[in-house]
């Protein structure tokens, strides 16, 4: 490939953006597997980011007494090796901890880590509170969007988009497990709402991009799997769901800037037409869940 894909130390950067992402507050209102593998790994090194909380309570906020943490594991492929010499190196985990301690209240402590899963994967375990993004994933994005007929150019790119919103599902898993959020439905698709939420809400064009390019994916992997038997007791909703569901978010979001989704043919008229009070309901929703646990 003419961009090396596992030159990473940009790539992660994107978390950091992600991170970010709770950091503005609201005045006036507010892809993946996820299931966590049997066993886990003895953690190799783990600190808390450099603005380490205390337990202290804001007025009509709940207490503070968590950090998200970093946790660095030993990589065993081969390949995977210099992107996590770049990671530690450039401590781009300990910087989006950061952002993320500056802008969440939590009631304990969360460990982030990338690593080598031997799987393709990323998750929220609830068993060690932690989100782990796995390398062999991004890999997976850039060959799934190669696969589409894209540059190796585009591919990258899209690879970081996609990452994004996949990063801000996992940390939705871990916000509700952690805030015991009321959750009425489909955790999965709750998930994918929050992602949707904070990036169309609060990354502007960056975060149209993470779900068009989630988006993007369902649909190329779903167009992969047909004439397969899909597995219906999954907890995850049908690729083909989440395309749409993603469309209609970045619709509803904005109805006339993104008219085009629905004259162009990829978002059906019937949708459509429900998505911009689809929309504001997720929206209204996560703010009102997530408002406690903002920091000022």
């Amino acid at each position: 490939m003419n961009r090396n894909l596992f030159n990473l130390g940009i790539a992660l950067c994107a978390l950091i953006l992600v991170a970010g992402c709770f950091c503005r507050q609201d005045s006036d209102s507010g892809l993946s597997g996820d299931k966590p593998p049997v066993s886990s790994s003895t953690p190799a090194s783990q600190a808390p980011s450099s603005n380490s909380s205390t337990t202290t309570q804001s007025k009509g906020k709940n207490p503070d007494k968590g950090d998200f943490l970093i946790e660095h594991l030993p990589v065993s492929t081969p390949r995977y090796v210099e992107i996590d010499r770049q990671v530690r190196n450039e401590k781009l985990l300990e910087k989006a901890a950061d952002q993320l301690n500056r802008a969440l209240i939590l009631p304990e402590d969360i460990t982030l880590r990338t690593k080598d899963c031997q799987e393709i994967n990323a998750f929220y375990d609830p068993n060690d509170s932690s989100v782990t993004m796995c390398y062999e994933l991004m890999e997976h994005f850039y060959q799934t969007f190669k696969s589409a007929g894209r540059t190796d150019e585009d591919s990258y790119d899209q690879m970081f988009d996609a990452v994004r919103f996949v990063f801000l599902h996992e940390i939705a898993h871990a916000l509700i497990d952690k805030y015991k959020l009321p959750i009425i439905g489909n955790e999965e698709d709750a998930a994918d709402r929050c992602s949707a939420y904070i990036n169309l809400e609060e990354l502007g064009e960056q975060g149209v991009k993470a779900v068009v390019a989630a988006a993007d994916a369902f649909a190329i992997e779903s167009k992969h799997s047909e004439g397969r038997i899909k597995n219906m007791a999954d907890e995850h909703l049908l690729g083909e769901q989440r395309f749409y569901n993603s469309l209609c978010m970045i619709y509803g979001s904005n109805t006339s800037k993104y008219e085009k989704l629905v004259t162009d043919g990829y978002l059906p008229k019937e949708r459509a037409v429900r998505c911009a009070t689809e929309y504001q309901k997720s929206v209204d929703s996560w703010v009102n869940l997530l408002g406690p646990w903002r920091k000022n």
